[in-house]
């Protein structure tokens, strides 16, 4: 989306954050984008100049992405989940380029972003050696802050759930 809506490439955006939640409370940060124009590379942000659209509708078509690809092909979106394991075994093979990270779900457990442990949870991590490791020292707002506690609590409750259901069968 944010290729398109700059006339870019996907490979000259990097670094776009998903936090949480495969679901509808998953947020797109992109405090921490760098998109390539014109040969430099620049904050999101400043490229786009457009904070409403950044925090608008940017993040809700993102969080709404699953149901718009069932609802538009009238099956399930299981070629995207496909697609993204896919991208999952390359990044896992053949690691990171340096200076940038990928989001994938893995276990919360020693994060450094306040995310109760024991979660499968969306993170930015680096991979070396087929080997992840979360990125340290991002700095989050208030509006990230928000965002990324509402998707743990769902993933709190969700686990919760499946507790109570494996502990009563």
């Amino acid at each position: 989306m944010i290729a398109l809506k700059l006339g870019v490439t996907a490979n000259d955006v990097k670094n776009v954050i998903i936090w949480g939640n495969h679901s509808s409370t998953q947020y797109p940060d992109v405090n921490h984008v760098k998109v390539k124009l014109q040969g430099k590379e620049v904050g999101v942000y400043e490229a786009l100049k457009d904070d409403n659209w950044l925090k608008g509708e940017f993040v809700t078509t993102v969080q709404q992405r699953g149901a718009a690809v069932i609802k538009a092909r009238k099956l399930s979106s299981a070629m995207s989940a496909a697609k993204a394991i896919c991208d999952h075994v390359r990044d896992i093979w053949f690691g990171t380029p340096e200076g940038e990270f990928v989001s994938m779900g893995v276990i919360s457990d020693g994060n450094s972003y306040g995310v109760p442990d024991d979660l499968l949870y969306s993170f930015p991590v680096v991979i070396k050696n087929k080997t992840w490791k979360f990125v340290e020292g991002l700095p989050i707002n208030d509006f990230s802050r928000e965002k990324m506690d509402l998707t743990a609590k769902e993933l709190t409750e969700e686990k919760e759930t499946a507790f109570e259901f494996l502990s009563s069968a």
